[in-house]
């Protein structure tokens, strides 16, 4: 039972330093600055896109953010422009066909990425690139500065308009599709809010958006679909079968497990049954006298200890009785009244004299003489 209580009171223990720790953690944590993921478009920090797409929305009607798969894009008899800035990972053949779908209904992708391979059938080309800041030149032969960290180039098609190039290669290209366009940019930096500002990249971001005329009729959507956590999971290159199968499997073990009573914890036995204890001899005595129901030799015993004591303590002879010792114990048991000490004498003096006394009277002196052991000892 100690066992069983202690182990209750440890849980109890461990489920309040749990609550605590959990509300410490929730004051600390809402304390933090909010995190925003890169590139993302209601973002403030430096990397985000937050200052264009609010230029984009005062300038413009219709500009707003898509959060949706591909396959869920509006079909509208207006132009529209979905703007991919570094999409966080490559969408699988379903949602590339999606896409494409919606250009050659009319609408336009406007994709900024460091590397667009593996994007619409893009090709690539590494470069060795030593400063970042390039002579971009437009298709109108225009020459402006901006920094283009990308380590690669376009190889475009031999139907597709080259917008920006450097002394590296093609830095953004144009491809049509059925009725609709593909522009395809190497520096989706140039959006952001640290850099938009910075060198000629304003004007170059501005002539890549223009291409096919802004006005108030054109949809402007910021797709915030691959900046999510809608990505292929880990569990997403398994068969549904083979998923089905694992959890059943799960499911049996659990069973099986519980059905043959395994034991998930340490076997806790009670220390009584593996420390043998200095006090034994006195266990064993007092359950004699208990199931003999000794109770007169007990309390005998129990006085004779405490005049052992008195002796040895308080320097009253032993051999003096109980009666004789009312005198010394005047001058030392401060925490009792004389009177007090006289009745008590008396009454013990009586009890002892008994040739059986009942278990009542016995628990009763026996208490009366622990406190007077107490005083001796701590007096």
């Amino acid at each position: 039972m100690k066992v069983n209580t202690a182990k209750k009171k440890g849980w109890i223990w461990f489920g309040v330093l749990v609550v605590l720790f959990t509300i410490c953690s929730f004051f600390v944590l809402s304390q933090k600055p909010q995190e925003f993921s890169p590139y993302d478009s209601t973002s403030p920090s430096p990397n985000g896109l937050n200052a264009f797409y609010t230029y984009l929305d005062n300038e413009l009607e219709m500009v707003r953010r898509w959060e949706q798969p591909p396959a869920l894009l509006p079909e509208s008899q207006g132009k529209q422009v979905l703007l991919m800035v570094e999409p966080y990972f490559t969408p699988d053949s379903k949602e590339m066909a999606s896409y494409i779908d919606f250009m050659e209904k009319g609408n336009t992708i406007f994709l900024l990425k460091n590397n667009p391979k593996g994007f619409f059938d893009i090709r690539t080309t590494f470069v060795e690139t030593m400063l970042p800041e390039q002579t971009i030149n437009d298709s109108s032969g225009t020459n402006l500065v901006g920094n283009v960290y990308s380590p690669v180039r376009l190889e475009p098609g031999e139907e597709d308009e080259i917008l920006l190039s450097d002394q590296l290669g093609d830095v953004a290209v144009k491809q049509k599709y059925g009725e609709g366009t593909l522009i395809v940019a190497l520096t989706p930096h140039w959006l952001t809010n640290q850099d938009i500002l910075q060198k000629d990249h304003l004007p170059l971001v501005l002539g890549l958006v223009q291409q096919d005329g802004l006005n108030n009729e054109v949809s402007i959507l910021f797709d915030e679909y691959n900046h999510g956590d809608t990505g292929p999971s880990s569990f997403d290159v398994y068969q549904d079968w083979f998923l089905l199968l694992l959890f059943q499997g799960i499911l049996i073990v659990i069973f099986l497990l519980w059905k043959q009573g395994k034991r998930f914890g340490p076997i806790l036995q009670p220390r009584e049954e593996t420390v043998r204890f200095s006090d034994e001899s006195l266990r064993a005595l007092a359950a004699w006298y208990l199931k003999g129901n000794a109770y007169q030799d007990s309390l005998t015993t129990q006085a004779e200890y405490v005049k052992y004591l008195l002796q040895e303590r308080w320097g009253i002879p032993y051999n003096r009785e109980w009666k004789e010792c009312a005198v010394f114990l005047h001058k030392r048991w401060k925490t009792m009244e004389d009177g007090k000490i006289d009745l008590f004498i008396h009454q013990l003096t009586q009890v002892l004299a008994k040739e059986k006394i009942t278990k009542q009277e016995y628990l009763e002196w026996s208490k009366k003489l622990d406190i007077l052991r107490k005083e001796v000892e701590e007096g």
